[in-house]
């Protein structure tokens, strides 16, 4: 449970309709295969003690009976153990049937929860065994033992803050007002939904859309548990659907009569608590604690566990594993760029815009969405003046890269050597050209911006910005050099996708030649080319050598910036992802880096040039990132010191 972790499990035991002696028998070896599995809540499914398809049974005092037998041996079963149960139980009071949910742990039962909505439509027909559970919370003695009785009841688990469980049963979820929304805004950041959910054609497609939009409207891991096996096909069947979705997306699942015939199911997830209460705090649209309706807070002790994480983590954050949703992802930023820049251009009554081309990557990519933009505006392609610069580290492969796009999408091309100016300028200052340090790198990064912006003024145009998100993040552009521009078309996409983006324009193209160097830009090394080349030609400054690999420096930008982790909790799951790529060395080398130039380079960002937000993370200082230039890193860099 380190780092907000919390391990839940749903469980579809394998049951006989009306035998509660044997049924609680499944359930007990469910949960012994959870609890060493590490989980700490197990939900079964409702009404799991009996079986849901019970119906005039449900009137039977021998069922009941049978069912309140199964649930003390459940508790007695518990004693010594902290995981927390949820288990569906028929509850009888008076002259009234409750379908409940059972809040068992340790031997004590902590509370029943009743079902608020019955329905009474086609299939089913609660109505004539149970009665509507209310809301309001009352004490009740069920097994000598005295619990609260309510739909508006959270369990607060004091091993990590901020958890608390609430519950609903089965078509609960399904109305205009579920009891989901009061429990969330009251504070529940895990909601566990006991089911039994028959299977029709296509509902479990939209019963899987139900479950995960439910999550993420409410910021919250939700739990779905539907019946399985061993439940009455007189007229309908039941699958065993089990979902854990957090915040909109599924952790873990079991699909519908995946299992061998009277096999039982468990599926575990890891639950990020401390990353579901970051997102309600980022969100102003949550409301608080102060609009919700008054719940009963029942408090659930744990054991503080450290315990492998089974969850797993993407390698590259940024960018959709699937090639299909990849390709989606890719033609939809590449609207954005291109429709940003194109209603630009229309505004202002541009017809010309000037771009630095030097054959790498980031360049690679602004022209071609520049062109894109130019189709849109129906601007002629022969009003770009693509701007080639070589100067002192230029290689011979980037240079006629450079040509070739330029040639290939129906820019103007140009040509200036800043070779004589940037020494003038170097003689002008005093600047040893054999001291290559950062005035001797700068100095050429902003000889180039200077050329762009007065063939701006010249061609009455506006230079387009090439710098991506992953740079501005580590600070790594020249402050008043390739940092300015009059609009940034790559300042919201990440390093590790412009690749992708420019592969996908690659795969795309009719035209043969484009592809080709399209595909050798690709296969160039990252690098500002500042510095002079090799002696056989090859580029010498490669900025992963100096700032570190992208692909961890993306992975720690998304989880810091998107998801609000400090830095242990980053360096752990980084850990486990790059496990066989960086060893803990170099991982924390990079991560103690990637803080340092965060926080020290806020400077340059604060002053950024209006650029399109394409994804959930980025550094705009008029959206998501409001931050102080000045801001002190002591802290995380404290933490970061603890984790040699």
């Amino acid at each position: 449970m380190r780092d907000g972790f919390f391990r839940t499990a749903g469980a579809v035991p394998a049951i006989r309709v009306a035998d509660p002696d044997y049924n609680t028998e499944r359930i007990l070896s469910c949960l012994k295969k959870a609890e060493e599995a590490g989980a700490k809540l197990v939900v079964f499914p409702e009404l799991a003690i009996t079986g849901y398809t019970c119906q005039d049974l449900f009137l039977q005092d021998a069922l009941l009976a049978g069912a309140e037998a199964g649930l003390a041996r459940m508790l007695e079963a518990t004693r010594g153990s902290d995981t927390l149960i949820l288990v569906g139980f028929p509850y009888r009071r008076g002259a009234c049937l409750y379908n409940t949910a059972a809040a068992v742990q340790g031997g004590k039962l902590l509370a029943l929860i009743p079902k608020r909505f019955l329905p009474t439509y086609g299939e089913f027909y609660e109505t004539r065994q149970f009665t509507a559970g209310p809301e309001e919370v009352e004490n009740v003695t069920l097994l000598g033992q005295e619990v609260p009785f309510g739909s508006r009841i959270l369990l607060d688990v004091d091993a990590i803050p901020g958890l608390s469980i609430g519950t609903e049963i089965c078509e609960d979820a399904w109305v205009p007002n579920a009891p989901d929304v009061a429990l969330a805004l009251a504070g529940g950041t895990i909601l566990a939904n006991l089911s039994a959910s028959n299977e029709t054609v296509g509902k479990d497609a939209y019963r899987t859309n139900l479950v995960t939009n439910l999550s993420g409207r409410t910021i919250t891991g939700y739990v779905y548990v539907s019946s399985g096996d061993g439940e009455s096909t007189q007229d309908i069947v039941f699958g065993g659907r089990v979902l854990l979705a957090e915040n909109g997306s599924i952790l873990g699942e079991r699909k519908i009569f995946d299992n061998g015939w009277n096999e039982d199911k468990l599926c575990c997830a890891d639950f990020d608590i401390a990353r579901l209460l970051y997102e309600r705090r980022r969100m102003s649209t949550f409301a608080g604690q102060e609009t919700a309706p008054r719940m009963v807070h029942v408090s659930v002790h744990m054991e503080r566990e450290i315990t492998p994480i089974t969850r797993t983590f993407p390698r590259h954050p940024f960018v959709p594993a699937g090639k299909a949703d990849r390709d989606e992802r890719c033609r939809d930023i590449i609207q954005i760029q291109s429709r940003g820049l194109a209603k630009r251009l229309t505004h202002i009554g541009c017809q010309s815009a000037v771009i630095g081309v030097s054959g790498g990557l980031d360049s690679t990519l602004a022209l071609l969405v520049t062109a894109r933009a130019f189709d849109l505006a129906g601007i002629e392609r022969k009003k770009i003046l693509a701007v080639t610069m070589p100067c002192f580290g230029t290689t011979d492969r980037t240079y006629q890269n450079a040509i070739h796009l330029a040639e290939e999408l129906g820019a103007a091309l140009k040509e200036v050597n800043i070779k004589a100016a940037v020494t003038q300028h170097f003689s002008d200052i005093g600047q040893d050209m054999e001291v290559h340090d950062v005035t001797y790198e700068n100095g050429q990064a902003r000889e180039r911006t200077q050329v762009l912006m007065d063939l701006a003024n010249k061609t009455n145009g506006i230079v387009i910005g090439t710098g991506d998100l992953s740079e501005l993040a580590l600070g790594w552009a020249t402050y008043n050099g390739d940092h300015m521009s009059m609009y940034g078309v790559n300042a919201g996409v990440p390093k590790t996708l412009v690749s992708h983006l420019v592969c996908w324009f690659a795969d795309t193209t009719e035209k043969p030649n484009l592809a080709a160097t399209l595909r050798d830009v690709l296969d160039t090394p990252v690098s500002p080319e500042l510095l002079p080349p090799e002696k056989d030609g090859r580029i010498a400054q490669r900025t992963e050598d100096l700032v570190g690999p992208y692909e961890l420096h993306d992975f720690f930008l998304y989880y810091m910036l998107r998801c609000g982790f400090p830095p242990a909790k980053i360096f752990r799951i980084a850990l486990q992802t790059f496990d066989g790529d960086y060893d803990r060395a170099t991982i924390l080398k990079w991560l103690k880096n990637f803080y340092r130039r965060f926080f020290a380079q806020q400077f340059k960002r604060s002053c950024l040039p209006d650029s399109p937000k394409v994804g959930s993370a980025a550094v705009s200082p008029r959206g998501d990132l409001r931050m102080p230039s000045d801001a002190s890193r002591n802290l995380w860099m404290a933490e970061l010191e603890t984790l040699q």
